[in-house]
């Protein structure tokens, strides 16, 4: 796998302290994107949280999943929260070092007191001493957040004092991208009160435990509850990896709500879903990948986005008009660049497989945000797309109506059918995962030159085994 180092530097390291006013928690922020252009330690809030002990459990849950590995739990991992400034609310975002869990705290104008909130986005410090800080945050304690350097500090600084280097997996990246792409698929498919909600998810195993079962799970709504069931029955909800939602037991004894959100299942594999507390002014959502060993990086529901380069032009015309919306309208956005509804879309997919923007389930809508890292990666070191691109400068497609012909390096020819616009292909990815995991290299090649792909836009690198 992949790694890079990631360089996050702070002017200091994030506080929880006392005043005269309260207790004032100042999250210091690292080197981010605003509408003014790239900022060394970009200012997002100053203000009172409506729900302080909520807030601070929230933040705590993104920090847990940020430092943890759900799958090959012997390896450590942790990287900086994200925060994004949003205009009229803030989201704190993370994503698990295994790959395969997205967590984000949204905090509403309903839970912010004072202040307006700026745009962009950034890492966010989140370090022990401020996680136990956190953790005794009292029911009755104002707390005056800051997210960003505080008033004499942006005038003064003199460079970082802070300074934390980590490992940053193309996997992680791409799975990142991936997430919210998945998530775009989804609909509300249960709803429960706080009661059941509790009930519920205290019901599910922890890592660990004795005794529980852990893999795929799944359940289907009954009124105000969800029942096990040993099968995907028709409008069951597909629970991968149950003991992952451990985090949400920090905001448990706050929730009005649990909303589970996921795909329309059609057969038996399993299936992706996102898990939403509602609390009072924010909300707390957890999305899990199909299975615990199975990270979203694999999943390939970004590969066609990449693949074309009429969204590819589409996205960078529509990169120039987004402005930080929290919610982004398709129809607004259609107006303004005299694209069809759904090219925007599609433009929109391709944004998110960069981590230009975010998916929000609870409001159907993506979000801008850009990602403190470099998004490009996703799509250079996608070992199926460089494949596919390769195969395509090679002159290795040879089309002939609804079929296509890809000779591999090894001289084995592969058939690609397109049946109504649905490709399959007679090589070993295709029948395992039929589809299940985005197009095989094959089939992307030959969509390529359906497309109109050239040989002199190919890479050249080309990766043994990619599938």
């Amino acid at each position: 796998m992949t790694r890079s180092l990631q360089a996050v530097a702070y002017t200091r390291s994030s506080t929880l302290e006392s005043a005269p006013d309260g207790r004032r928690l100042g999250l210091e922020t690292s080197r981010g994107a605003t509408p003014r252009g790239v900022e060394d330690h970009p200012r997002f809030f100053a203000g009172f949280l409506t729900s302080p002990q909520v807030a601070s459990a929230g933040l705590l849950a993104v920090a847990d999943v940020a430092g943890a590995r759900y799958y090959q739990q012997q390896l450590r991992s942790s990287l900086d929260p994200v925060v994004t400034g949003n205009g009229d609310r803030l989201r704190f975002e993370s994503f698990s070092g295994c790959g395969g869990v997205y967590a984000r705290l949204d905090v509403l104008a309903a839970g912010l007191d004072g202040g307006e909130v700026g745009h962009g986005t950034t890492n966010v410090d989140v370090n022990n001493p401020l996680r136990e800080a956190l953790s005794r945050i009292g029911s009755d304690d104002p707390l005056h957040l800051r997210v960003g350097p505080d008033e004499l500090a942006v005038t003064t600084l003199d460079g970082p004092v802070v300074e934390k280097k980590v490992p940053l997996p193309d996997r992680w990246l791409r799975g990142f991208a991936e997430a919210q792409v998945t998530a775009a698929g989804f609909d509300l498919r249960a709803e429960l009160p706080a009661a059941e909600a509790v009930r519920f998810l205290r019901s599910l195993p922890r890592a660990g435990a004795r005794g529980s079962s852990r893999g795929v799970r799944w359940v289907v709504p009954a009124g105000n509850v969800l029942r096990p069931t040993t099968r995907p029955v028709p409008g069951a909800i597909c629970l991968p990896g149950p003991e992952r939602l451990v985090a949400l037991q920090r905001v448990l004894r706050h929730a009005s709500a649990l909303r589970v959100y996921g795909p329309a299942l059609t057969g038996s594999a399993a299936a992706a879903s996102a898990w939403e507390v509602v609390l009072p002014g924010m909300r707390l959502t957890l999305t899990l990948s199909p299975e615990a060993s199975r990270g979203f990086s694999g999943e390939g529901g970004v590969l066609d986005a990449l693949a074309t380069d009429e969204a590819a032009g589409d996205a960078e015309l529509i990169s120039v008009l987004l402005a930080w919306e929290p919610r982004i309208d398709v129809g607004d956005l259609a107006t303004a660049s005299g694209l069809p509804a759904e090219r925007v879309r599609a433009a929109l997919v391709r944004l998110g497989t960069s981590g230009r923007v975010g998916y929000d389930t609870a409001e159907a809508a993506y979000f801008h945000r850009e990602l403190p890292y470099d998004a490009e990666r996703v799509e250079r070191h996608n070992p199926r797309l460089r494949a596919a691109r390769n195969l395509v400068g090679a002159g290795a497609v040879v089309l002939d109506g609804n079929l296509g012909t890809v000779t591999a390096q090894d001289g084995h020819a592969h058939r690609v059918r397109d049946d109504a616009g649905v490709l399959s292909c007679s090589c070993l990815w295709w029948a395992k995962y039929r589809g299940g995991r985005g197009p095989c290299k094959h089939a992307l090649a030959v969509r390529m030159v359906r497309r109109g792909a050239v040989s002199g836009q190919a890479e050249v690198l080309f990766e043994g085994g990619a599938r």
